[in-house]
């Protein structure tokens, strides 16, 4: 319980010291020194992951290793993503509020998985997406700001009204708020089979919205227009929480329905956003489409029982991503540095990349006869592999440094999968029902997609291959009211300045 106390206690100071941002008689330089107070919970946080009773419940909170791992998790992104914008966004007009809403949004979504109420994580869950909705709408001259703005604020009142149904539903059937009560096998063991498929279907349509999943997934392409911390922020914390719900409520799911649902949605979210990251030129299109076919793969892992893997995936891709969308600006060219390309790639390298893909995947294969979504982390590894190999073969020069670089990520990567791994597995549930059509129908509609797609990179003159991509394109732009040629609002500021003097 004290670390509990610990924990809300500097919160609430970081909250407060957010909110003295607002007051225009601090001054500014304040700012670093807020950033220097958020340490204080990420230090509890810490602190709670290593010392506190991880199978303990204070009133409608609950202590484990998963609630502490995501608290400190989201903390420290956080604190990164506010050092970036300490110098990134200086200047802006809305300069404090931008930390503020950071706070509150980063805060709420710390405090989501430590709590043991439906009620309080019905709430909690709302909080960090009214935040983000409020991030979006903060450069409100610009109108395809304020239009992304209502339609993030349109799909993710949808996801919150999907699990507020759920909660209710699910305490009107169990008689209990208490999430360990009500996901008890005594409780779920007197659902009926149709009680289980409607509470599994909206949790499933509250966790693909914020995922930017098919059929939902055109206000995550166009949040695109938001400042670049706030697409950190969005693709490294808040898309990922459907996986966490799903694994919140994973004993709820049995097989049904909505686990083949989520499968058939999922996969073809990943199909599409593979497809969109390839024919995007702008660069944070890209990491967007990306980002929605990695949630397609985590929530492809929900479904298929195996939540500790969906934890880490979400864990690295949440790192990866900030990583990416902070560094985005190293993309852009610079005028003294050129890249020597292979002007033809060898059938040797590609038979190397295809075989050591294979080889690399029948050894996961093998190594994990417990692992639910065996099949499919196979198929991944080894397609990324190859496809990793092709693309390095591209390069004419530092081959082979850049295999010695690849190898040690590799290294790294397992090595925190399996540090990761054994400090949630008895935390995070297993859930053994999962049936092996399910598995086996997630893992051909990847590989017919993975097959698909090199039969059309060999046939780029064909009639199909021109209409897939002209489709694709056109899936990943966004409504012509989410866009401009030139901020407007840019330009009004200017002409009142030009008045004005």
């Amino acid at each position: 319980m004290v670390w509990f106390i610990l924990l809300f206690a500097t919160v609430g100071i970081v909250l407060v010291s957010s909110l003295l941002l607002l007051d225009r008689r601090v001054p500014l330089c304040y700012v670093r020194v807020h950033v220097g107070v958020m340490v204080l919970p990420i230090a509890m946080a810490l602190a709670g992951l290593i010392f506190a009773n991880h199978h303990a419940v204070a009133g409608l909170w609950r202590s484990d290793m998963l609630g502490w791992l995501m608290a400190l998790f989201i903390l420290t992104l956080g604190w990164v993503i506010e050092r970036f914008c300490l110098r990134y966004l200086h200047g802006d007009r809305a300069y404090r509020k931008y930390f503020t809403l950071l706070t509150f949004t980063v805060s709420a979504a710390a405090l989501t998985w430590l709590s043991n109420d439906i009620r309080l994580l019905i709430l909690f869950w709302g909080l960090p997406l009214l935040g983000l909705t409020q991030l979006a709408r903060l450069k409100k001259e610009w109108r395809p700001a304020r239009t992304t703005a209502v339609r993030m604020a349109a799909v993710f009142s949808l996801s919150w009204l999907a699990l507020f149904a759920a909660g209710l539903g699910l305490w009107s059937a169990t008689g209990h708020w208490r999430l360990s009560l009500a996901l008890s096998p005594e409780s779920i063991r007197h659902l009926e089979w149709w009680e289980k498929t409607g509470l599994n279907v909206l949790l499933v349509l509250a966790a693909i919205i914020p995922a930017g999943q098919w059929p939902f997934q055109r206000w995550l392409l166009e949040s695109a227009v938001t400042p670049t911390p706030i697409s950190a922020v969005m693709h490294a914390g808040l898309v990922n929480a459907g996986g966490l719900l799903l694994t919140r409520f994973a004993p709820l799911f049995n097989g049904d329905v909505s686990q083949m649902l989520l499968i058939v949605l999922a996969a073809i979210s990943v199909l599409i956003g593979t497809g969109i990251s390839f024919v995007q030129v702008d660069y944070k299109r890209q990491l967007v489409a990306s980002t929605m076919a990695q949630m397609g793969l985590m929530l492809i892992q929900c479904a298929l029982g195996a939540y500790v893997a969906a934890v880490i995936h979400l864990v690295l891709h949440g790192l990866f991503k900030a990583t990416l969308f902070l560094q985005s600006g190293s993309v852009v060219p610079r005028p003294n540095k050129t890249l020597r390309l292979s002007q033809s790639l060898s059938q040797t390298w590609r038979f190397a990349g295809a075989v050591g893909g294979f080889v690399v995947g029948g050894i996961v294969l093998l190594m994990s006869p417990e692992e639910n979504a065996k099949w499919l982390s196979s198929l991944i590894l080894g397609w990324s592999l190859a496809f990793a190999w092709g693309r390095l073969a591209v390069f004419k020069d530092g081959r082979i440094i850049v295999l010695f670089v690849l190898a040690g990520a590799v290294f790294i990567s397992g090595t925190v999968h399996s540090s990761l791994t054994m400090l949630l597995h008895k935390t995070v549930p297993l859930n053994s029902s999962t049936s092996v059509a399910a598995g086996a129908i997630a893992v051909l509609m990847l590989a017919a997609g993975g097959l698909a797609s090199i039969w059309l990179s060999a046939h780029r003159s064909s009639d199909v291959f021109a209409r897939l991509y002209m489709w694709l394109v056109h899936m990943g732009e966004p409504r012509l009211a989410s866009m401009e040629s030139h901020p407007r609002y840019l330009a009004d500021y200017l002409q009142k300045e030009v008045v004005n003097g």
